[in-house]
């Protein structure tokens, strides 16, 4: 009898390490995004362009995911979606990975990467508050302290790459900044409604939704002429569907199951840093001393996250 407590907690250990692994492998593929979206846009194409592909390119997953789960709920292995449940799900499609994304790569456009990088971090910020105010639950000290550590390796990671100059400069950052606000929204919504829908079925409604809604968008402006761009860009829209959008958007869910959206989120501080690198490696980009000291302290954040059960 007395084994079972031990086996229990065990069990939770797992659990959590688990969720601590994807949100962080999760948030390195999905931050990688921007890698291949730079390389995207050097073929020509628009904000628009790239998500529409990018959709496109993912609905199947999606799809077939979405198809086994809802025989799964006819066949009454699962529980059947109400019809407000359908509704936070439309709703969640729309607000995370087409508004979100949408809003994203139009403030690229305007503004550096460095800047862009700065305003996303804010999503964490945005996730504590809404989970304090609105969810009223208490954020403990060493969760913001954890924070505070992140932030200040993010500042020191990006602050030579931050600049100013160019034009349209705050029309960008309000862009950028509704992105963030948007996946705040996203990321606390879902840790909600997860409890009752589960993280795969989640995922697969709300993303085949998203794309369902940016492929009409891209149809509606571009037509199927839209359709005739060069071979690079199908393969670069592959990578970014199954790479930096498919198996990224599961893995963080499933991370959201079980450390809860505020950890997930800030957890999410670990995927930018890394695309210090990988920019570095496969744009040539530059990587100075002060980044990686800016490396060390989000890193040491997630340490001290990952302490925190």
């Amino acid at each position: 009898m007395s084994s079972l407590p031990a086996n229990t907690d065990t069990i939770k250990t797992k659990e959590f390490w688990m969720g601590f692994l994807l949100a962080g492998v999760g948030a390195v593929l999905f931050s990688a995004k921007a890698i291949v979206v730079k390389l995207t846009y050097r073929y020509g194409v628009d904000a628009l362009t790239i998500i529409g592909f990018r959709m496109m390119l993912s609905l199947p997953f999606f799809a077939v995911v979405g198809c086994y789960q809802a025989r799964r709920a006819h066949l009454g292995k699962i529980q059947r979606l109400t019809a407000k449940e359908s509704g936070q799900i439309v709703f969640l499609g729309f607000i995370g990975y087409y508004l979100s994304s949408y809003l994203d790569f139009l403030g690229l456009q305007y503004i550096t990467a460095g800047l862009e990088r700065l305003i996303l971090f804010l999503s964490p910020t945005f996730v504590l508050l809404l989970t304090a105010l609105y969810l009223k639950r208490p954020i403990p000290g060493k969760q913001w302290f954890a924070l505070a550590m992140a932030y200040l390796g993010v500042i020191l990671v990006f602050l030579q790459d931050l600049s100013l100059s160019g034009d349209n400069v705050v029309l960008g950052s309000l862009f950028v900044l509704g992105s963030a606000v948007s996946y705040a929204v996203y990321i606390i919504s879902s840790g909600e409604l997860i409890k009752r829908v589960g993280a795969t079925r989640l995922v697969a409604y709300a993303m085949s939704v998203s794309a369902v809604i940016s492929m009409v968008h891209f149809l509606g402006v571009h037509s199927w002429q839209g359709l005739q761009q060069p071979l690079p860009v199908y393969q670069l829209s592959l990578l970014h569907a199954v790479v930096n959008t498919v198996a990224p958007t599961f893995m963080i869910m499933w991370s959201v199951a079980r450390i809860g959206a505020p950890m997930t989120s800030q957890l999410g501080l670990l995927g930018p840093v890394s695309v210090l690198f990988l920019a570095g490696w496969i744009l040539g980009e530059p990587i100075t001393t002060l980044q990686l000291v800016g490396t060390a302290f989000v890193l040491a954040g997630a340490v001290v996250l990952g302490r925190r059960r």
